[in-house]
């Protein structure tokens, strides 16, 4: 593959990425009252089906410089969807929880966010 082609291609998935996240954050905000990194974070969560999460691994998981991450928990724990605790073995880790009521949310805006993604990679 030819440099132009390279540059190309990184073009393409950068449009992907742009149309893809402004998409999520308008049908999840609209319908759900949900940023896109908001609902990573709890379809994160929820996957794993953990009763908590490192924010580290967290961080790893959804592509978020830790400041950043810290931000969308704080935003999180002010709307009752998860808690934060710190870890009983090493005080200076902290576990981020899901809570009923964002267990809940997610699943509300699970079908949405699925529909999003289907739309942009299946129909393209």
């Amino acid at each position: 593959m030819d440099e132009e082609a390279v540059v190309a291609a990184w073009h393409d998935v950068l449009a992907k990425h742009a149309k893809t996240l402004c998409a999520l954050e308008r049908a999840l905000g609209e319908k759900h009252d949900l940023g896109a990194s908001e609902f990573e974070v709890l379809d994160r969560i929820v996957a794993g089906d953990y009763k908590k999460f490192r924010v580290q691994e967290l961080a790893d998981e959804v592509h978020l410089s830790q400041s950043a991450l810290s931000r969308v928990v704080a935003r999180l724990e002010k709307a009752g969807l998860v808690t934060r605790g710190a870890c009983d073995m090493d005080r200076r880790g902290v576990f981020v929880c899901i809570t009923d009521e964002g267990r809940d949310r997610h699943a509300a805006a699970r079908p949405t966010h699925r529909a999003v993604l289907a739309d942009v990679f299946v129909s393209a």
